[in-house]
């Protein structure tokens, strides 16, 4: 029997809030680099608009298709774009695990995220849903498909920072 067959229901909701409490965190503290380690070597990233979403368009301001892609966006926000100074503070809520089929748990949360620029406003910058596959590795999950899909049609700055 694996690890994750051996756990309960209530300690995978749990494990599940747990990646997605220490997700935002690593975002809004400016923890980049460990950004990449929340997902599985053969992960998806994607921040698409709903409309696209919910018909299945492909066009995404971001998609990334492996931890190697999302390593190398870190390193372009660090090294070679220019963007103004801000700050994020993410609100996560509603985490429902939808389904679970061989051991991937389908998992979807609401999320709004506030923007602080360095003169000290703050406002919406960005929300929507994250609509999430979640494997266990080593009983740890791990997002294995993190689509962000976002209801802000007007995005007032460059994205640069992962949502």
């Amino acid at each position: 029997m694996s690890k994750q067959e051996t756990l309960g229901m209530s300690e995978i909701r749990e494990k599940i809030q747990l990646l997605n409490d220490q997700y935002i965190h690593c975002i809004d503290d400016d923890r980049l680099e460990e950004w990449p380690e929340f997902f599985t070597e053969d992960c998806t990233y994607k921040i698409i608009s709903r409309e696209n979403y919910a018909r299945n368009l492909p066009s995404a301001l971001i998609y990334c298709k492996s931890k190697g892609m999302l390593k190398d966006r870190v390193s372009a926000h660090r090294n070679a774009n220019i963007f103004e100074a801000h700050f994020y503070r993410h609100i996560v809520s509603n985490s429902l695990i939808v389904d679970e089929t061989n051991g991937v748990y389908q998992v979807q949360s609401n999320y709004v995220v506030f923007q602080t620029k360095l003169d000290g406003n703050t406002e919406v910058y960005n929300t929507g849903k994250y609509i999430d596959q979640i494997v266990f590795k080593q009983g740890k999950p791990k997002l294995k498909e993190r689509l962000v899909v976002y209801d802000t049609l007007n995005i007032p700055s460059l994205l640069v920072t992962p949502i």
